[in-house]
């Protein structure tokens, strides 16, 4: 892992700087909550032959500092903006998952021509109404914003660690692989950004200053045809938040879209299905012009 200055704190990042040099572009991965860059660990080799590839931990998250900050939205883009100038980082192709995709798409719409692609998986498309999450999920969001409940579940009892590697994936992680995930939070108050993630999923026009964000990437989404997208999709899982529906929505009204099934898995897939994601992204890659054409010549020979 490397470290990258960024405003007051800094950014843990991996950097395989392989393809550094090709005519691509480089491949980001962004994580959501309450993970970190450990979720793409065996999902990066396959496609860190084909492209340079970087995966930075959130502020907040994994081994990235923690500052004395509220985690918002806004925070959470500013330090990752600082960290993609600090690294001179243009053009970039963007995968990301659960709040990931949503710093991703944040990004590509206030960055016009940044972005060379973009890779999403189980994240906000949109703002969601009624009852597009599924009803424990809703349960969960509503008991997270409580105040004092979601201080209780997500600062004391630490649920989303104790629970998310449990049921938000159909094979549940033993002790060595949570671990990773666990160890950036030993205390209440180094969970905090866990808690203002929690708080932020875009439910019937609340919280507002979130709502307003996905609907300018929404725009994004939907008039950038020569910005091609892919969007990975899963089944067999009531923790889903890309469902059937939700790929119909996507189909009609994100520009440039490619959508590709890769099985069975619950929200935090990269756990389930790795090396059936890597191999999408780097296929996707090689179809649109993004990988390193002489790597790929190398490695089919």
């Amino acid at each position: 892992m490397f470290t990258a200055h960024v405003i007051d704190s800094h950014l843990a990042y991996l950097d395989t700087a392989s393809g550094a040099d090709s005519a691509g572009p480089p491949v980001v991965f962004l994580h959501g909550n309450p993970t970190s860059s450990h979720l793409w660990r065996d999902v990066v080799p396959e496609v860190a032959g084909r492209a340079r590839v970087l995966a930075p931990d959130l502020i907040g998250m994994g081994a990235s500092g923690k500052p004395d900050i509220d985690y918002s939205f806004d925070d959470q883009a500013r330090y990752l903006d600082a960290w993609f100038e600090e690294l001179g980082l243009d053009r970039a192709v963007l995968v990301g998952h659960d709040w990931g995709g949503a710093l991703a798409l944040d990004r590509a719409a206030r960055h016009p021509g940044s972005v060379a692609g973009v890779v999403l998986l189980e994240t906000f498309l949109k703002p969601l109404v009624g009852d597009e999450l599924p009803p424990a999920a809703r349960a969960r969001a509503e008991a997270f914003r409580t105040p004092g409940i979601g201080e209780d579940l997500v600062l004391e009892r630490n649920i989303f660690i104790e629970t998310a590697f449990k049921g938000g994936v159909l094979n549940p992680l033993g002790e060595e692989d949570v671990r990773p995930y666990r160890e950036p939070f030993p205390t209440p108050r180094s969970r905090r950004p866990m808690l203002a993630w929690s708080r932020m999923t875009p439910i019937d026009g609340d919280p507002a200053e979130v709502v307003a964000r996905v609907d300018a990437y929404g725009g994004w989404l939907a008039g950038t045809p020569e910005v091609p997208k892919l969007l990975l999709t899963f089944d067999s899982s009531p923790t889903l938040l890309v469902g059937e529906a939700m790929v119909a929505w996507a189909r009609e009204h994100i520009a440039a879209l490619t959508v590709e099934h890769c099985g069975p898995a619950g929200h935090h897939a990269p756990e389930d299905q790795p090396a059936a994601i890597g191999r999408a992204i780097a296929d996707w890659l090689a179809v649109h012009g993004l990988a390193d054409g002489n790597a790929l010549a190398a490695r089919a020979g």
